[in-house]
Formats: structure tokens, sequence, C-alpha cells
């Protein structure tokens, strides 16, 4: 990770630690670092979520762009896997979307998105932390990168078409009509909030809808995929087949089966590679996941014969792995799923498209599809620390985290939030009491260490 980019993006509290400035200097980089790079004027692409200081951020980006002779498109509210999309298909030299994915309304984060539809990478986004840091001698520049003037200056162009033709690419995506299926969408207030139910009632879905008012300040407030419960009483109440729950960006899925139980992303993975292998498709018969994956997935993918590689958190790390190998699927727990075939990130609305496939292909529910992966308990705590390195460096949080490892009946694991100034505590045990106390214990040495 750089000094302001982590591995999604540059997130923080809006005009705190991520202020308009920032957005400003971003884009008036990008604007000037692709045009010089490719001879010509750069063309960007845009897309933000419905946070109050998205808005702020998109016009200083666009401001910044344009004053170095960009061109910028904006796609307006949007999620970030459309972003990527758009990016790839209509050849744009970089993506942007304004967003801070599952955090609350206060934060935002600037993601860059390479030509190819990618998190963008880390030569180029040191650059730009070279460029915010004033560095222009590292960017083998004099001064200020130089201003475009007279015809040179950049054009602002309204680009919903690219936002459209991405809903139009999801519809084409499905085999099936949905019609009689009753399904529900939780969208998080977020981007997801009228795209999600033009998707599915184009499918001929009986689609039902809540947290899809969005004003600026609700963004993932007790809605979305980090506070499923909402949906879980949604299905059940209205007799639902099936309930999807996006993040603020969409860029996650989680699903909620016909009986009220939540699937996670373990879940996923595991429906999506026996369907793929059921179907010859599985390449290498391997799917990637992340270290934070509960064992009953693996369990249950060693009963099916599929193979697995681990890689550190983050979907990025899921995606360059997969990249490397050739594989069709991976993801993480949390929700973000990629396949390979269709994108080139997480896309929570093309997961639940391929969820809806799967329970059609096989004529089963939700419940019966994910029913061979038995998950262990698992608890996961988040310390909100001032100092991350310190609590990797301390000498006595290490060793508490090696005492529980000796004692427990699975696994601990104990990282640092790419994006927060968090320590994320996870403990893994065939008890839940037994998974709840060691990591209780671990950060009961942090707190007094006074770390946390």
């Amino acid at each position: 990770m750089g000094k302001y980019f982590g591995t999604d993006g540059f997130r923080g509290e809006a005009n705190v630690n991520l202020t308009s400035e920032h957005a400003y200097k971003i884009g008036k980089f990008i604007g000037w670092y692709y045009g010089a790079r490719k001879g010509r004027k750069a063309r960007v692409v845009i897309g933000k979520d419905t946070r109050r200081s998205s808005y702020m951020f998109e016009y200083a980006i666009v401001a910044g762009l344009t004053s170095t002779g960009a061109d910028a498109y904006m796609l307006h509210v949007t999620t970030t896997p459309s972003v990527a999309y758009v990016t790839r298909v209509d050849s744009f030299d970089c993506g942007v979307m304004i967003s801070a994915s599952h955090n609350p309304f206060c934060d935002n984060g600037i993601k860059l998105i390479n030509s190819r539809g990618e998190k963008m990478d880390d030569e180029t986004t040191a650059a730009v932390e070279a460029y915010l840091d004033g560095d222009y001698a590292a960017l083998g520049l004099e001064g200020d990168v130089p201003p475009a003037t007279g015809d040179a200056l950049g054009e602002i162009v309204d680009f919903v078409s690219g936002r459209n033709r991405y809903v139009g690419y999801l519809i084409s995506l499905a085999s099936h009509s949905y019609k009689n299926m009753r399904v529900g969408l939780d969208c998080a207030n977020g981007s997801a909030w009228n795209l999600a139910r033009t998707v599915f009632e184009a499918l001929g879905a009986k689609t039902y809808v809540i947290n899809a008012e969005p004003d600026g300040l609700n963004i993932n407030r007790n809605a979305g995929s980090t506070h499923i419960d909402g949906l879980r009483r949604f299905v059940l109440e209205n007799h639902l087949d099936v309930g999807f729950a996006y993040d603020g960006d969409a860029d996650r899925c989680l699903a909620v089966d016909e009986q009220g139980n939540v699937v996670d992303g373990d879940k996923i993975i595991y429906i999506f590679a026996r369907q793929l292998k059921k179907e010859g498709r599985l390449t290498g018969n391997k799917v990637v996941t992340t270290i934070m994956s509960n064992i009953g997935l693996y369990k249950a993918l060693d009963e099916e014969g599929i193979e697995y590689e681990k890689t550190k958190v983050g979907d990025r790390f899921v995606y360059e792995n997969m990249v490397q190998n050739g594989y069709c699927v991976g993801g993480e727990q949390s929700g973000h799923i990629i396949l390979s075939k269709y994108a080139t990130t997480g896309d929570g609305i093309l997961t639940s498209i391929e969820l809806m496939e799967a329970m059609l292909d096989n004529k089963q529910t939700l419940s019966r599809l994910c029913a061979p992966v038995v998950s262990y308990p698992q608890v996961l705590k988040n310390v909100r620390v001032a100092d991350k390195q310190a609590v990797r460096e301390n000498a006595r949080v290490q060793e508490a985290i090696r005492a529980v490892s000796e004692k427990i009946d699975g696994r601990v694991l104990v990282r640092e939030s790419g994006t927060e100034p968090v320590i994320r505590v996870m403990t893994e045990a065939k008890e839940q009491r037994d998974a709840e106390m060691y990591v209780n214990e671990i950060i009961d040495v942090i707190k007094a260490e006074g770390l946390a």
C-alpha cells in the first residue's frame, strides 16, 4: 500500500483526510499523465455512489481533468463494476469511481481503474501520490503539470448511455426468464438503488425492493450486505424465493435463501464452482479464495474434488491470482465474487443473476444448492487503532496471538484493514463460545497496551 492509496483506492473521511483539493489534483494529474503518454487528449470516465460528498468530489475531479486537457465522461450515480465495464468496452484511458464501498456516508474514496477495467497498477498510483506530495522531480518534471488553454481544454460529456449499455449487458447474461420468481433486493441506499430493480424486472421477476431511497446520508445505514438482518426478515415476511443484498457501490453481493438464512461469499463460490465443474467450464479445476474463507468451504470443495488457492485478503489479490493462472471464479467471504468470463471486478448484480441461473438450471432452492457447505463458527471483530504498524510490532500482542493459536481447535487470523485504521481479529472454532472467547483475549491485550 502507498501513502494515500490502499487496496481499494484513496479512502478517508470526506474533507478531513480526503479533500476536494486531493480530488482536483488527482483529476489534474491523470488528465495530463494519460494525455502525455498517448500524445492526444485523454478520455476518462467517472462514476459515483450516492454519498453527499460524492458530488463534490466528482466536480473536483472533472475540473482537474478538463484543466489539463482530458475529456471527462460522466456516468453519474452508478456501480463500481459498471465503471470498470464501460472503461474496458468503450476504450477509455482510465476510469474513476467515487465511493467508500460499505463505509458510512461520512467517508468516501477515489478508485482508479485502468483501460482493461482492472484496479490501477501500483506504478501509476505511485505517480499520483508523488504528484499529490508535490514531488515533481520524481515524475521528471521541473514544476507543476502544464494547464491546457484555448481549444485544448477538455470537454465534459454526459454519458448516461454508457451506464444504460451496462444494464443491457447484465440482462443479456441471463438464459432464463425469472417469471414467477419472487426476488428481494436490498440496495443499501447506494449505487444499485435503481439499476438492480431495472435488471430484475426486465428479466420478469416479481421484484421487492428495500433501501432504495438514497438521501446522501443513509448509504449503508442499517442496510445492505453489511446489515443483512433487515433483508432476512423481509424475505420471510413476504415469502420470497430469494433475496440479494448489495453494498454501497454494488461490487459485493450476499444472498438470503427462502428460509431466511444468509448465503455468504464462501457459499456463493461453492455454488458457482460446482456449477462450472458440472458444465466442464471450471478452468484448472480450481477456485481462488482468501485466507478469510471458512474451513467449511474447503471441506465441501474437497468432497466435490475441487481444488483451491488462498490469497491475502482483498479482491485485488484474488483477481491477480485468477489472471496469472487462468482461473474463472474466485472471491471473498464478504461477497466480492469475480467471474472472469464476464467481469474484471466483483459485481454484485452479476453475482445475483448467476445465482438465479444456478437455481433455475438445477431446479433447486438456494438453501439446497449451498447445503453441503457447513460453516464453522467464526467471530470477526474490528478494533479501531491509531497505528496499525504499532499493533503489528507489539510483543505482547504477538505473544497473545501465538498463545491463542496453540490453544484453539481451529484457527486465528489478525490482520490490518487495507482501507480503514482498523485491526481485524478473527477466530474460527468448532464451538461459538470458544471463537468468541479467543477473539476477546487478543482484543483485551491490544487495549491493555494502549493501542486501541
